[in-house]
């Protein structure tokens, strides 16, 4: 396969059509080689438009909702980034060429291992894989800049919320089949939050995600 040419048809034909137009977001797609992120049994699937299935009840986002929700997070070169749900640790690649220090947290001990063999075999400096479950982040590190969920939530866990430092943002699909929302979080103060629906895209469940609260009369 030539995959600079797919990489680019990916980058005209899925990406771009779906108002990702940060050049800089761009770069990053065409500079991180994602068929080294997918598992090797998958590889052809590398750059088709659909959530890949990587084992374990997780998922590869679908190209064009990693771009989209990189580019809509903003961010910036002094920002501290955490990935919830490294998976294999493409999106951490992506992000660790616009951030100042990138950390992923995977839940699953054999993604977190590949994450970071993958990271490494791509001269990635600034990110690092932690194992852990992602609804608790990862509090020594914090506060973050930027938050991004590889999966969907009910209801974003407070403790991440929690770990955003002020003015910071993360960014989730969040809400229940048959519909949810790409959702844009913003801390403008220690009390206060702006929520902005982005767009709608269902995605599967992050591993231990809050449930939906089950009302009793």
């Amino acid at each position: 396969m030539d995959w600079e040419h797919a990489r680019y048809l990916l980058v005209e034909q899925q990406i771009r059509p779906w108002d990702v137009l940060d050049q800089k977001v761009l770069e990053r797609v065409l500079t991180v080689k994602r068929e080294d992120f997918v598992p090797a049994d998958k590889k052809a699937l590398a750059f088709v438009d659909t959530d890949l299935p990587l084992g374990h009840g997780s998922v590869l986002m679908s190209p064009k909702l990693e771009a989209r929700m990189v580019q809509d997070a903003e961010i910036q070169p002094t920002d501290k980034v955490l990935v919830v749900g490294a998976a294999t640790g493409y999106v951490m690649a992506m992000v660790a060429g616009l951030a100042n220090q990138v950390y992923g947290i995977e839940i699953e001990p054999e993604l977190a291992a590949q994450a970071e063999a993958n990271l490494a075999r791509a001269g990635i400096r600034n990110a690092r894989v932690i194992v852990g479950d992602g609804m608790g982040g990862i509090p020594t590190q914090a506060p973050f800049d930027v938050i991004i969920a590889t999966g969907s939530f009910y209801e974003v866990p407070q403790a991440l919320k929690d770990q955003l430092a002020v003015g910071g943002r993360l960014i989730a699909i969040i809400g229940e089949l048959p519909i949810m929302s790409a959702t844009l979080l913003t801390k403008v103060d220690n009390a206060a939050w702006r929520s902005d629906k982005l767009f709608e895209y269902n995605l599967p469940r992050m591993k231990n995600a809050p449930a939906k609260p089950v009302f009793q009369f």
